[in-house]
């Protein structure tokens, strides 16, 4: 459900994530000692107090890193800076699967959290085990819905937040064409949901500013297949620049930084995902690292506003008014997601702020619907105006 009293800047504070990295401990998720009975007592005294001061909040992440600069990064920021010292996070070895999952989970309890944030819709069936395992600890579970826990129901000790990433794909798509770009590129983390929805809203909103313009337009579509860039993928990318893309949306933790590195090389240009990523571009300027900022902007969502807002209702006392709901938050009810307006920020040559906040505006008074599929068999459907290279 909404819950309109909620009103996130879209603006994921990248910087402060940065700093964050170092705030609390982290773990791997490859041993867990403690008991079933410890399990259980530890389950127990996490579930002690209904309000006040959280003892302690992990964060578990379903592939990646905390430093990926993007989505895990953001949502580990909210936590360690809500919780200063009394958090800690846990990252999966590679190929991890549901058991592994559930390790974290079992360590986290085990270790005193009484809050566990769950980051990745892959957590799905570890939640259904988890929530029924140690029913007195609270769930925050990030791009994870009821069918993927797949219960009958959100479990009552489980709040499950999502993004309409279609709409900030849709604005990012629809911005960079209007900004005069014809040959774009899609390159795709895994074909997770929330990727997906980014992805096809970014060809929709291309394609609505190709019709109004009378231009033609081309994307290539790509898939990685993992959340971090390699020399395969950054191979790829350069091919793509070289036969003329100019940029690139980059949408998948830490798989930008093949799109950069490819840019960088073609005097290309990229956008960024879930966070405000220019600060990446422009701290690269001021160490020499980059000749020019590659990122033009990015479509972000407000990963480290949810977790935050909802870390500070349990404190609050109104856990019982998320639990067991869904947030499905986009612009209908505030700046859920969208593109960065910040002057530093905004890289366009001709697109102005003005032009963003009325397609903005369209979609969020129902004027413009982007479809929300996040099945990949479904593609959006584009005009005459619009190629779109669907690579395998």
């Amino acid at each position: 459900m909404m819950i309109s009293r909620r009103n996130f800047l879209a603006v994921a504070g990248a910087a402060a994530a940065a700093a964050a990295l170092t705030a609390c401990g982290g773990s791997s998720s490859s041993t867990s000692t403690a008991s079933s009975a410890a399990s259980s007592s530890a389950a127990s005294e996490a579930g002690s107090a209904a309000a006040g001061k959280i003892a302690k909040v992990a964060l578990t992440c379903d592939t990646g890193t905390i430093d990926d600069e993007s989505f895990n990064q953001a949502c580990w920021s909210a936590v360690s800076g809500y919780m200063g010292d009394d958090c800690q996070y846990y990252i999966p070895e590679a190929d991890a699967s549901d058991e592994d999952r559930e390790t974290m989970i079992r360590q986290a309890v085990n270790d005193g959290a009484e809050v566990i944030v769950c980051v990745g819709y892959l957590y799905g069936a570890s939640l259904a085990w988890a929530a029924d395992q140690y029913p007195d600890v609270k769930f925050i579970a990030i791009d994870v819905t009821q069918g993927d826990i797949g219960t009958d129901e959100i479990p009552a000790n489980c709040y499950c937040i999502t993004f309409k990433e279609e709409q900030a794909g849709y604005l990012a798509g629809y911005a960079i064409t209007k900004d005069g770009k014809t040959k774009l590129g899609f390159l795709g983390g895994m074909a997770v949901p929330a990727v997906i929805r980014y992805g096809y809203g970014f060809v929709q909103g291309a394609d609505a500013a190709a019709q109004e313009l009378g231009q033609n337009i081309e994307i290539n579509y790509f898939y990685g297949g993992q959340f971090y860039g390699d020399a395969n993928i950054t191979s790829r990318m350069e091919g793509w620049y070289s036969n003329g893309t100019q940029v690139v949306f980059a949408c998948g933790g830490g798989i930008y930084t093949s799109a950069v590195e490819a840019a960088l090389k073609n005097n290309g240009y990229v956008i960024g995902v879930d966070v405000d990523q220019n600060y990446i571009g422009a701290n690269g300027v001021a160490d020499g690292t980059y000749a020019y900022n590659p990122f033009i902007t990015s479509a972000m969502k407000g990963l480290s506003e949810a977790v935050s807002t909802a870390l500070s209702d349990i404190e609050a006392g109104e856990w019982s008014e998320i639990a067991a709901s869904n947030g499905n938050f986009g612009l209908e009810d505030g700046d859920y997601v969208g593109l960065p307006t910040a002057e530093d920020s905004w890289n366009f040559d001709t697109f102005t702020v003005d032009e963003y906040e009325e397609v903005k505006d369209k979609i969020a008074s129902g004027e413009i619907v982007v479809d929300n599929s996040s099945d990949d068999a479904t593609k959006p459907t584009v005009s005459e105006f619009t190629t779109v290279n669907y690579i395998q």
